[in-house]
């Protein structure tokens, strides 16, 4: 891993990736998409680690998209489908994520933001899939009609105009909002709130809602309930009852 990508676990159970390329409004050079791969691995390897979140180094871009230049110099055409590192798409992680926007968040900036399970912008954070004025794409963006209206979609691609940070609280883009120099720790504080709930549990409920996206309503009923069959019989699933009890806060093995 590069230092275009730093990866810190200070805080327990939680990895904090930071694109850490600021004078270049965080972009997606090819160290960085070097250090996001390396930092993604770390973080699906790290047992210690139950939830990450990715944000970016200080208040003016949490990531502003491809590197234009790069992509002059390189005479790139279509990106290879596993060019820039993308949470569960071309990245495989199996733990729960969370972008901590604190700035622009433009075209390839989206993408990652869009590609993780959980939002937190700063007040001051704008979100544009901006690609139409370069003469560029967005192929990356479809599972947003899972996300967003179908219109509110359609006017965001066909413009290329960025929206502010209440604007994608508002369309379900974002799921909490933050002061200026917040956003990581809001998200921590979203971090610890995950983590109070049972590993198993958690990691069941993930998998849920992302089958419930792909599939059909009686398909998706079924697959839930397959996926739920290991937390249901695990120790931490009478372990939570068991200290519900007991007035106790449980104890989570994971198993």
């Amino acid at each position: 891993m590069t230092d275009a990508v730093t990866y810190d676990r200070s805080h327990d159970g939680i990895a904090v990736l930071t694109i850490n390329r600021p004078d270049q409004r965080n972009c997606l050079s090819r160290e960085v998409r070097e250090g996001l791969r390396a930092a993604w691995a770390q973080f699906e390897a790290d047992r210690e680690a139950r939830i990450a979140i990715l944000t970016g180094s200080g208040d003016k871009a949490f990531c502003a998209g491809g590197d234009l230049k790069e992509m002059v110099e390189t005479g790139l055409k279509t990106p290879p489908r596993d060019m820039f590192p993308v949470p569960y798409e071309n990245l495989r992680l199996t733990k729960p994520t969370i972008a901590a926007v604190n700035g622009a968040a433009f075209a390839g900036g989206w993408m990652v933001a869009q590609a993780c399970d959980l939002c937190i912008a700063s007040t001051n954070a704008q979100f544009g899939i901006t690609e139409v004025r370069v003469g560029r794409g967005s192929p990356w963006s479809a599972p947003l009609i899972h996300m967003i209206p179908q219109r509110i979609y359609m006017e965001i691609v066909l413009t290329g105009k960025p929206i502010s940070a209440q604007r994608a609280y508002e369309i379900g883009l974002v799921n909490r909002l933050c002061q200026l120099g917040e956003a990581l720790n809001c998200a921590i504080e979203l971090a610890r709130e995950v983590l109070a709930g049972a590993p198993l549990s958690v990691a069941a409920a993930r998998e849920t809602v992302m089958l419930a996206t792909e599939m059909g309503r009686s398909a998706a009923l079924d697959a839930a309930y397959a996926v739920h069959e290991k937390a249901y019989s695990s120790q931490d699933a009478q372990e939570g009852p068991r200290a519900f009890a007991e007035k106790r806060t449980p104890q989570w093995k994971g198993e």
